[in-house]
């Protein structure tokens, strides 16, 4: 992974209510979303050493910063999200422009599947997982897996906290999985401990899981995570990772953090 899309937050607010994060009346800080959001750029550009690309943020859509919520990229293909909920789905046409203009073949699945994008399907490069219930309809992996040539193995998501599979699942460059075990039922569980072997599965606190310890980003033997992890890091940084820490507040009151942020190309 060496570029990233993002969107900075020039209208990141909470508008609308629909995950057990959001609410309203705990209001977003625009200054310090901005300072944040600039601070995690920084740490991606500078530290990381990966190319940022941006698209432009439009009034109204105030999640339009969640990039990983705009599709799933295999070379010059993405295949645009099905939000599950109308407060999102004026974002579809934004991110499949955006593609478009950058000479990416679009594609989308019928209205009927939805489908949430990078948020609910991650893995690693044998192996693909789905996460679904929440957001993304399990209907729609057989098609995803028909169009990328991909196995994609589901997972039920039972937890309302972790709606999206980036909020409790992260695959690390080396093999390793970070995820919170709670999260999944005992058919998810199995399908994990089938595909990845036990000394690969690093469980998060459950204390730290709520401060979005998986929502990290990979990248290498670089991991950029959300501050307030400290047990996740020292769990990563014994297998030889070197971590990032970036205050995130403001977008974990809208149920997001760095995953979340950016959406890999490549």
């Amino acid at each position: 992974m060496s570029r990233l899309l993002v969107c900075p937050p020039e209208y990141f607010q909470i508008d609308y209510e629909i995950n057990p994060w959001m609410r309203r009346e705990n209001a977003v800080v625009p200054s310090r979303a901005v300072s944040q959001w600039q601070t995690l750029v920084q740490v991606l550009e500078q530290d990381v050493g990966v190319g940022v690309e941006r698209m432009q943020p439009v009034p109204g859509l105030p999640d339009l910063v969640f990039t990983a919520n705009a599709g799933v990229v295999a070379g010059h293909r993405v295949v645009i999200s099905r939000f599950r909920y109308p407060e999102r789905r004026r974002e579809e046409v934004y991110f499949a422009q955006w593609f478009r203009e950058h000479g990416y073949e679009v594609l989308t699945l019928e209205e009927s599947l939805y489908f949430e994008g990078a948020g609910d399907l991650l893995g690693f490069p044998d192996t693909w997982f789905g996460g679904y219930r929440q957001r993304s309809d399990i209907r729609s992996f057989p098609k995803l897996s028909e169009i990328f040539q991909r196995e994609i193995i589901p997972l039920e998501l039972i937890d309302g906290r972790f709606y999206h599979l980036d909020t409790c699942f992260c695959p690390l460059s080396g093999g390793e999985l970070l995820y919170v075990p709670s999260a999944f039922d005992a058919y998810g569980l199995a399908a994990i401990a089938q595909r990845i072997p036990e000394e690969q599965r690093l469980a998060v606190p459950e204390d730290e899981a709520i401060r979005f310890a998986c929502n990290a980003v990979c990248v290498g033997k670089h991991i950029v995570i959300p501050a307030g992890c400290p047990r996740t890091m020292r769990l990563v940084e014994s297998r030889g990772y070197r971590t990032h820490e970036v205050e995130l507040g403001e977008f974990m009151k809208s149920g997001g953090a760095a995953k979340c942020l950016t959406l890999a190309l490549d």
